[in-house]
């Protein structure tokens, strides 16, 4: 039996219950956040790509860190999680180019794996595993039934944390 997976494209989030799979591609930069709570067997996924929202109206929360999180949490309360029992894992944030010193604009990767665990312990969120940072790009699945999340990183194969 085929079972559906949910896929969550860049800049992008969802919610999975159960036995549901929920999948990103693309990671490269971008950092991947799965935060769920393991007693409903409930788990959101976002894709962001970069660490700061702009001052002003956000268009899609999703595309970054401090305003992925923060909307990930409510639609997953919306559906019974308490926050107080959500856990994380994260991947991706990798340095996609070879970049000086001088060019820290560049560094969109790290940049975006420190705004994640900052805006993560701010929430009191625990990271319980990660697969981040290198230089290549990573596709992860999570189902909220197992809590693991499959990791498959180009060039390198796959893991499960």
């Amino acid at each position: 039996m085929n079972k559906a997976i949910i896929k969550v494209g860049i800049a992008d989030m969802n919610i999975v219950k159960g036995q549901e799979t929920i999948r990103t591609s693309g990671l490269g930069s971008c950092v991947g956040i799965v935060l769920y709570d393991e007693i409903i067997q409930i788990a959101g996924l976002a894709h962001i790509m970069l660490p700061k929202s702009s001052i002003g109206k956000v268009q899609n929360k999703a595309k970054f860190a401090d305003t992925a999180i923060s909307e990930m949490i409510n639609r997953l309360q919306n559906e019974g999680a308490r926050k107080s029992r959500l856990r994380a894992k994260i991947a991706g944030g990798a340095q996609m180019f070879k970049v000086s010193a001088k060019t820290e604009l560049m560094r969109i990767g790290p940049r975006n794996i420190e705004a994640v665990k900052q805006e993560l312990h701010s929430l009191n969120i625990p990271i319980v595993a990660q697969d981040i940072g290198g230089s290549s790009g990573r596709t992860i699945e999570f189902t909220p039934a197992t809590k693991i999340l499959h990791i498959r990183t180009v060039n390198l194969g796959t893991k499960k944390i």
